[in-house]
């Protein structure tokens, strides 16, 4: 008994393009124009997995007919279910890995010092399945776009703001974007900043100038300007500049620990960085074996030009330079298969950190790319929110 050629046609036409999609999963960005499908393949596997198993219950019977269409969507679908449950076969070692790593770094459970009934409101696991199709519930926030801020040399620089309902004094984060210092908006992660004010903190969402129109450090006096308006008005947003956190990704990493690190208008209590740069000269010299990005093109646009030419800038804008004393407890959060900021550069500066006595926690996600949040849902947006929201309030505590 065999089922119709429409089924089998449907089958092949799940299958193959799931498994070109699906390899991705493992396989790095030559191009940028690849990186898209590197980054996001893993963070939307679970649909992957669906249309496999759908595609192999399609050509089951077939296939075992002697089918050949049904054989090779059959063969596609099942190479493609085993790429894409990889992520979630490796995801309990990983997550007990990084309950240990966070238990190290801390000196035990984040929220041990906290009730039980405020327990509760945490997310309740690493991994919640539902969230893979439904998406994360962004919960309650006031949201305001587009405060203005300063124009240093006629750019107008604003911030975004998301706030708790509830009236109050909040912790605050301090939210910085990426895109290679050269693109990005307040705007930008906006749900991740709504999800964090419904979780009880003050959100500010800030700007800088772009390079190559604005080299560096113009970026990072941007930085500390925005610091020094939040500073003088935080409370008219029920922010409480004694509990502060930075938190960055990518270029907004960089320049958030960059912050942390340095002399600002405000000391945070916690600096949190997803994949942020870390060594501009080793990044400069020693770029990924295969470069999507063309990382010391970025960096020559954002410094105006080679180490040798501006060596006191690359020195200036490493982060590692920096590390010479005790420095704000730091999460970083980097992906395995990152090959635009490798995560080596997060292990040579947890090591930085460590010798001058500051608490640091290294995760490294063995699946994840590059801006792996960009799909807040994904497998890898969950494990760094589960393990953020957890770090930020044992740096910042609620009142």
């Amino acid at each position: 008994m065999t089922g119709s050629p429409i089924l089998r046609m449907i089958a092949l036409l799940i299958a193959v393009p799931t498994l070109v999609l699906a390899m991705w999963i493992v396989l790095p960005a030559p191009s940028y124009g690849f990186l898209t499908y590197s980054v996001g393949a893993v963070e939307i596997s679970a649909w992957l997995l669906l249309a496999s198993i759908a595609a192999l219950a399609l050509a089951w019977v077939d296939a075992r007919a002697g089918s050949k269409m049904a054989t090779v969507a059959f063969s596609c679908a099942l190479a493609a279910f085993a790429l894409s449950v990889s992520t979630y076969v490796r995801f309990p070692l990983t997550s007990r890995n990084f309950d240990r790593e966070m238990n190290r770094a801390l000196g035990g459970d984040p929220l041990r010092n906290l009730p039980e009934n405020a327990r509760s409101n945490f997310r309740a696991s690493p991994l919640i399945v539902s969230q893979l199709f439904t998406g994360v519930p962004l919960g309650d926030a006031t949201v305001t776009r587009g405060i203005k801020v300063a124009a240093p040399a006629g750019v107008q620089l604003t911030v975004d703001v998301a706030r708790p309902v509830e009236p109050g004094s909040h912790p605050i984060v301090v939210q910085v974007y990426g895109g290679a210092w050269q693109r990005g908006a307040p705007a930008s992660n906006a749900e991740y900043a709504h999800w964090l004010a419904s979780r009880g903190y003050v959100v500010f969402a800030i700007d800088y100038r772009h390079a190559p129109a604005f080299h560096f450090p113009a970026q990072l006096e941007d930085v500390r300007t925005d610091l020094a308006w939040i500073r003088d008005h935080a409370a008219e947003y029920g922010g409480d500049t004694s509990r502060v956190a930075f938190l960055g990704r990518s270029a907004g990493g960089h320049l958030a620990m960059l912050a942390a690190y340095t002399e600002s208008p405000i000391t945070p209590k916690a600096v949190v960085s997803l994949y942020g740069g870390i060594d501009l000269v080793g990044g400069w010299e020693h770029p990924p074996f295969l470069d999507p990005m063309n990382i010391p093109d970025v960096e020559e646009k954002l410094i105006g030009g080679t180490p040798a030419q501006f060596p006191e800038l690359y020195r200036d804008g490493t982060v590692l330079t920096h590390i010479t004393h005790k420095q704000p407890p730091t999460l970083l959060i980097y992906g395995s298969r990152d090959n635009c900021v490798e995560s080596k550069y997060g292990a040579v500066l947890r090591d930085r950190l460590e010798a001058v006595g500051s608490t640091v926690a290294f995760l490294e996600i063995p699946w994840a790319n590059h801006a792996f949040d960009e799909v807040l849902s994904g497998p890898s947006s969950q494990l760094a929110m589960y393990h953020t929201e957890r770090f930020l309030a044992w740096a910042l505590g609620r009142k």
